[in-house]
């Protein structure tokens, strides 16, 4: 199996749904709720090593299982919990320790979170699979 192309399938479809929805949703949610909280220009070396780590425990957990099964679907899955649980993570912990947080925020991104990761990793398990 190549780990390398399934890596940067997902990494690719992870970036630009993510880039869509960080633009079009969540920039604007976020702003509205803790605007004073952002950064004008955003750190992208953290935001670098978060997507380089995640998309790696993406395929750990989720889309290598998957492709070794031969089942897409069960990427999906494992990529949706733990889009859920990742999201969740960060989301639950500022909604308990931060003003301005709001139930919106948490419910949008935990939501978007479990749907980005499992479509990431059913993307990256399809297009490996349709290649091999």
């Amino acid at each position: 199996m190549n780990y390398l192309a399934l890596y940067i399938v997902t990494v690719l479809v992870f970036l630009a749904l993510d880039v869509i929805m960080l633009k079009k949703v969540m920039y604007p949610m976020f702003s509205s709720n803790i605007g004073s909280m952002m950064l004008e220009t955003p750190k992208m070396g953290p935001a670098a090593v978060f997507y380089l780590f995640y998309v790696a425990g993406v395929l750990w957990f989720a889309s290598i299982p998957a492709l070794q099964s031969g089942q897409p679907a069960q990427a999906f899955l494992g990529g949706f919990i733990l889009g859920l649980l990742a999201f969740g993570t960060y989301e639950f912990t500022n909604f308990a320790t931060l003003r301005g947080w709001a139930v919106q925020m948490v419910a949008v991104d935990v939501v978007w979170g479990g749907i980005l990761t499992g479509t990431s990793a059913w993307v990256g398990v399809t297009v490996i699979k349709a290649f091999s």
